[in-house]
C-alpha cells in the first residue's frame, strides 16, 4: 500500500516457489511433556483444519509406540483417503523395524502411500552416548530405507541434531541414504540450538553437495525447535538456502520449549508474499489444538493471543476509527503489522485507565448501548479510578445505575 514504506523489501529480494510444509502438532507436538494425547475425533478435525490451511502434509502419530496410536494413525489416514482431502500423512520412525513395520502395515491396509521419516541422531554427542560408529549408523540408514523401499512406501532420512553434527558425517549419512533411494532428507536443529546464519550456512552445504553428487531432486525439510526463541527465523533462513518444506505446530508445542509455530511461519511469509494460503481459519487451527491438548494461549501470543489486535490505549483507539471513518478497508492495521481478516480475528477496543472518549464511543457503539456524553465521561473516569480494563459486564453493570436505551 502507499501508505506504508516497508522496508523489508529491496529490489533483490528471494522469492522462492512452492514453499511446502509439514504440521508435526500430532506428533512431536504431543512430545510436550505438558500436552494430553486428544481424542481421535479431535484430532480428525485438527487434521481437516490442517488441509484448509493448505498445509501439505502432517506427521500423523508414532504407531509403534502403542495399540491406541496405531488405532489413531490408522482412523487419520483413513480419514485422509476416505474425505479425499489434500493432506498428505506421514510418520516418524527410528531406523528399526519395530518402529516402521506398522507404518508399513497401515499402508497395506488402507492402500495409502505413508511416507516413513526414519531418524538417527548425527552429533558427536549423541555417537558417544550411543555407542555408534559410522559404519554400523550407514547400515542402519541402508537396512531402513531399503526395508521402506522394498514394502512400497516413501521413505525421509531424518538426521537428529544435525545442527550440531559434523560436516563430513551429516555429507556420508544423507548420500547413504539417497544412494539407497531415499527420496527426501531432513535436516533436523533438534535441540533449538541454530541461529539463522547457521541455518544457512548448513542448508547451502547439504544443497550443494547433494547437487554436486547429482541428487538435485531430493527434497529437503528443514526441522526445528525454540529452545533459544529463533524458529521462525531460521525457518525462513532455511527456505532461502533451499531447503523445500518446513516443519512446525499449532501454537508451536513440542519438545522443552516446543517446535516452528506453524501458525506464527504461515502468516510470516504470507506478509512476505511467498505464499498465497488462505489463514481464515488460523485462529480456529490454533484455538482447537490449545483446547485439545490442555496448553493455554497466552495472552500476548503473535497474532492468535487475546491481546494481539486488543488495544485499550487512547492514542491508538483514536487513530483506527479515524481509519474506520475514512472508510479504510486495512483500517486495523494502523497499530497492526498483521491485517486482523487475514486469520479470522477483528480489532478490539476496550475502555481501561489509559484510553480517551475514542474507546468509550467505539465500545459502546459495538456493544450497541446509547449513552449520553456526560455518562460516557463518567464511564472513562470510572475506568481511570478502577485502574484495570472494563469487562462488558463492568459496563453493563455501570450503567445500571444511569438510564440509558439499546440502540436499534
Amino acid at each position: 500500500m502507499d501508505v506504508i514504506y516497508d522496508w523489508n523489501l529491496g529490489e533483490d529480494d528471494f522469492k522462492p516457489k512452492n514453499i511446502m510444509f509439514d504440521d508435526e502438532t500430532l506428533r512431536d507436538g504431543l512430545q510436550s511433556p505438558s500436552t494430553v494425547n486428544p481424542p481421535v475425533e479431535g484430532k480428525i478435525e485438527l487434521l481437516r483444519l490442517m488441509d484448509r490451511l493448505g498445509i501439505h502434509s502432517a506427521d500423523v502419530g508414532y504407531p509403534s509406540a502403542s495399540a491406541n496410536m496405531y488405532d489413531d494413525v490408522t482412523a487419520l489416514v483413513q480419514t485422509i483417503k476416505e474425505e479425499k482431502l489434500s493432506i498428505a500423512a506421514n510418520c516418524a520412525a527410528r531406523t528399526h523395524p519395530y518402529d516402521i513395520n506398522p507404518i508399513i502395515e497401515i499402508s497395506h491396509t488402507l492402500d495409502y502411500p505413508i511416507e516413513v521419516c526414519a531418524f538417527l541422531g548425527s552429533s558427536p554427542v549423541r555417537q558417544l552416548v550411543e555407542k555408534w560408529d559410522m559404519d554400523r549408523m550407514k547400515n542402519l540408514v541402508v537396512d531402513s530405507v531399503t526395508l521402506c523401499l522394498d514394502s512400497d512406501v516413501p521413505m525421509m532420512f531424518v538426521t537428529e541434531d544435525t545442527t550440531r553434527a559434523n560436516p563430513k558425517d551429516i555429507k556420508e549419512l544423507y548420500l547413504t541414504a539417497v544412494q539407497a533411494g531415499a527420496t527426501a532428507i531432513c535436516v533436523a536443529d533438534t535441540v533449538g540450538h541454530a541461529e539463522p546464519k547457521g541455518v544457512h550456512r548448513l542448508v547451502r552445504y547439504v544443497r550443494q553437495f547433494l547437487n554436486d553428487e547429482g541428487y538435485r531432486d531430493v527434497r529437503i525439510d528443514w526441522h526445528g525447535h525454540r529452545d533459544r526463541g529463533l524458529s521462525v527465523a531460521n525457518s525462513i533462513a532455511a527456505i532461502e538456502a533451499g531447503a523445500n518444506r518446513i516443519h512446525g505446530t499449532a501454537l508451536g508445542i513440542g519438545e522443552r520449549c516446543g517446535n516452528t509455530p506453524m501458525d506464527q511461519l504461515l502468516v510470516n511469509l504470507k506478509l512476505k508474499g511467498w505464499i498465497d494460503n488462505d489463514l481464515s481459519v488460523l485462529a480456529e487451527y490454533v484455538e482447537l489444538t490449545s483446547e485439545l491438548v490442555d496448553i493455554p494461549i497466552p495472552i500476548n501470543y503473535p497474532v492468535i493471543g487475546k491481546d494481539a489486535f486488543r488495544t485499550a490505549t487512547g492514542v491508538h483507539a483514536a487513530a483506527i476509527m479515524k481509519a474506520e471513518k475514512m472508510g479504510l478497508s486495512w483500517a486495523n492495521t494502523v497499530y497492526s503489522s498483521v491485517p486482523a481478516t487475514m486469520v479470522g480475528k477483528s480489532q478490539v477496543i476496550d475502555i481501561g485507565p489509559l484510553s480517551g472518549m475514542s474507546n468509550v464511543v467505539h465500545k459502546l457503539n459495538f456493544m450497541g448501548i446509547e449513552a449520553s456524553q456526560d455518562q460516557a465521561d463518567q464511564l472513562l473516569e470510572h475506568a481511570k479510578n478502577l485502574g484495570r480494563i472494563l469487562s462488558d459486564s463492568d459496563i453493563i453493570e455501570f450503567f445500571d445505575h444511569v438510564q440509558v436505551s439499546p440502540l436499534n
